[in-house]
């Protein structure tokens, strides 16, 4: 694993956990922060051992959002377009990763923080977690997708009145509203992440990353084309040897041993 400055990477059995590391700036996302996501991303992806990954902020918080130091340094709309490029390479290097993307949330999950998680295919939030998009409070609007994915996920009720409001929202909320799939004890939220990596890690690779492949394009088409999609993409899997393996496994039960391949 390579070494960075605003990110720590760590193995643990089949999870990649990536903590956020600018504890300076309470996690606030800077531009080196989403190189470095990025790239660790490739990374991750061409690993096979690695089986799911975990996105943190430690034990306190999560982020405070972008780094505003950096976005006062845009005054045009070219710089603008280059800025936002570069978070949408974030939710899209998460997005479009071939392993289950899970994030682990403690403590407050601001604004860039926020639209952060929501790339990710999973978010398991500590019952001191709280939520916010608070970008009219400064006189904008969420740019890193929260306009987005946030009504994908939650509805556009609700996704409207987190935006129009630009309060935090307790953990009970969010888990409410759909915001975040599950709901643990303070300081258990990456335990939990890396049990959900570990039952992960049983089923085959193949079959995840084409699920969740069918899933974030399918959600962009309409149903007779996603159905399409999803055709393609099953007859896709039925020519390899771990569908061979799974199904030999069930019939003669016994454990599948998965190959990716």
């Amino acid at each position: 694993m390579k070494n960075y400055n605003a990110i720590r990477i760590e193995r643990d059995g089949p999870s990649c956990v990536i903590t956020l590391n600018r504890p300076q700036r309470r996690n606030a996302i800077s531009i080196e922060l989403m190189d470095e996501l990025i790239d660790a991303m490739q990374d991750v992806d061409s690993d096979t051992s690695v089986r799911g990954v975990v996105i943190t902020g430690g034990s306190e918080y999560f982020s405070a959002g972008a780094d505003l130091n950096e976005t006062l340094q845009i005054k045009t709309a070219e710089q603008g377009v280059d800025y936002f490029r570069r978070w949408h390479r974030v939710g899209d290097a998460l997005e479009t990763s071939k392993k289950p993307v899970i994030a682990a949330i403690e403590g407050f999950c601001m604004t860039g923080g926020c639209e952060l998680v929501l790339a990710c295919d999973i978010r398991i939030g500590s019952r001191n977690s709280t939520y916010a998009i608070t970008s009219s409070r400064i006189g904008t609007v969420a740019g890193a997708g929260g306009t987005q994915r946030l009504p994908r996920i939650i509805g556009q009720a609700y996704a409207l009145e987190l935006l129009f409001a630009a309060e935090p929202i307790t953990a009970d909320d969010a888990y409410r509203m759909g915001l975040i799939n599950r709901l643990v004890d303070d300081g258990g939220a990456l335990a939990e992440a890396k049990r959900t990596v570990e039952l992960y890690a049983q089923r085959a690779p193949l079959s995840l990353a084409l699920a969740k492949r069918a899933v974030h394009r399918g959600m962009q088409m309409d149903l007779a084309s996603g159905l399409e999609f999803e055709t393609f993409l099953v007859t896709t899997i039925y020519g390899t040897e771990d569908k061979n393996e799974g199904i030999s496994a069930f019939l003669e039960k016994r454990k599948a041993e998965f190959k990716g391949s």
